[in-house]
């Protein structure tokens, strides 16, 4: 499964939201922030990776003029 330029932009901001607060710039307010953030992100890319698992196992939808395949 390829990833996406989406999924792509989603890690870069998580790896730098990461990076903010493994240094400790940080004020308190704004690690709360950042921590909700990251979870926000990780959350939208769980979504984006579902979909496309599901999509990519979901059967095509029968077309109009196809025979069905003998079963085995």
């Amino acid at each position: 499964m390829r990833v996406t330029e989406s999924l792509s932009e989603l890690s870069a901001r998580l790896r730098e939201i990461a990076q903010s607060l493994r240094a400790g710039e940080l004020e308190p307010d704004a690690t709360v922030a950042a921590i909700e953030e990251c979870a926000r992100l990780a959350g939208e890319a769980s979504a984006q990776v579902d979909q496309r698992a599901r999509a990519a196992l979901e059967p095509l939808p029968d077309l109009p003029g196809q025979l069905p395949l003998p079963a085995a």
